[in-house]
């Protein structure tokens, strides 16, 4: 049987206004050109703003001054965060029941909260400790000395290796590895010999790692991710980076070592970050962006080539090589050229 709400109701559990039948009942969500006549979706933005008139839904939530005669709206501050609530209570994400798997592997003086999932196969290292209410799925390994808050869930076969911390609310998906060893060898003689990596990575709360992710030990002291930042799937952090707050990090980034990024930065698609950099609060780094030196705050990189006719780009390859001494004959002309001005200056003087 559906899950059926009232437009009133739902208002309540999003903190909105409502106008139009508050008896509306809400059986399901959907996207704005699909929802039908007893569904709720949103519109957040002037583009759907402007095209209310042709949509179906049963219930709209927008912004606050927003006004369509004739339609059942919620109005708050923030409609796709309240719209994602929404989605939330028509589709709840099912939590496994509390308890240990018979096939579970739990080490010595583990320590394990109230309402805690272990699935089958997971590995809960020696001394390690799982916060209330978390869930650690089938095949995850938690290494010894780890410590994991509570409401977390780690994913099945995510890896945390041994001593690193991880906050309250972490989310951790499928795949990705914390605390593997960070990069470091030092040469000698044409050979390379690795450098003991003994440092940790910290995880600190409300936190979620995307599928497949490395993130790489400390060698010293600590890799830290801090408050609220988001990683999407196929991220590399090395070892000593910080991540500050609420940062967000899109695929197939790479974060080389010791770098230090501050609160609320963007790092898009395959943006490469060179070691021992500091980028600032509220950097944001375009997509296939190289980033070789610091950016201070507030600061927009881009370098990421845009798409061109095949035939075109062959053309511009065979330039690139050839830029440095364009640039050096282009100086030799410019300076002919002042040269020749300050000439014909003084014969007319």
């Amino acid at each position: 049987m559906p899950i059926e709400y009232t437009l009133q109701e739902i208002a309540r559990r999003i903190n909105g206004e409502t106008s139009g039948d508050k008896e509306k009942r809400i059986d399901g969500v959907a996207p704005f050109d699909a929802a039908g006549a007893t569904q709720i979706t949103f519109a957040g933005s002037s583009k759907f703003l402007k095209r209310m008139d042709t949509c179906r839904a049963g219930a709209i939530i927008v912004p606050e001054k927003a006004s369509v005669p004739g339609k059942n709206l919620i109005h708050v501050s923030n409609p796709q965060l309240a719209f994602t609530e929404v989605v939330g209570l028509y589709h709840p994400q099912p939590s496994p029941p509390a308890g240990i798997d018979e096939k579970a592997v739990i080490g010595r003086d583990a320590r394990i909260g109230e309402g805690v999932f272990v699935g089958p196969l997971a590995h809960i290292g020696n001394r390690a400790t799982i916060g209330s209410a978390t869930n650690v799925h089938a095949g995850a390994f938690i290494g010894d000395a780890v410590t994991i808050g509570e409401q977390c869930v780690i994913h099945p076969n995510a890896t945390i290796m041994n001593g690193c911390r991880i906050g309250n609310r972490v989310t951790i998906h499928s795949g990705t590895v914390i605390g593997s060893d960070g990069y470091g060898f030092v040469p000698d003689d044409g050979r390379y010999y690795k450098i003991p990596q003994i440092g940790i990575v910290q995880i600190d709360d409300d936190v979620e790692i995307g599928a497949c992710n490395t993130i790489d030990r400390a060698t010293f002291g600590r890799t830290w991710i801090q408050r609220g930042v988001k990683t999407d799937n196929l991220v590399h952090i090395a070892h000593n980076v910080v991540i500050g707050e609420d940062s967000v990090i899109v695929a197939q980034v790479g974060i080389a070592g010791s770098t230090k990024i501050g609160h609320h930065a963007i790092l898009a698609g395959q943006a490469g970050i060179s070691g021992h950099l500091e980028l600032g609060n509220h950097v944001t780094v375009g997509p296939m962006t190289g980033v070789g030196k610091s950016i201070p705050d507030g600061e927009v990189v881009s370098s990421g080539t845009n798409a061109m006719p095949h035939r075109t780009w062959l053309r511009v390859q065979h330039i690139i090589p050839s830029l440095p001494d364009m640039k050096k004959k282009l100086a030799d002309l410019e300076k002919k050229l002042a040269d020749l001005e300050n000439s014909v200056k003084k014969e007319s003087n």
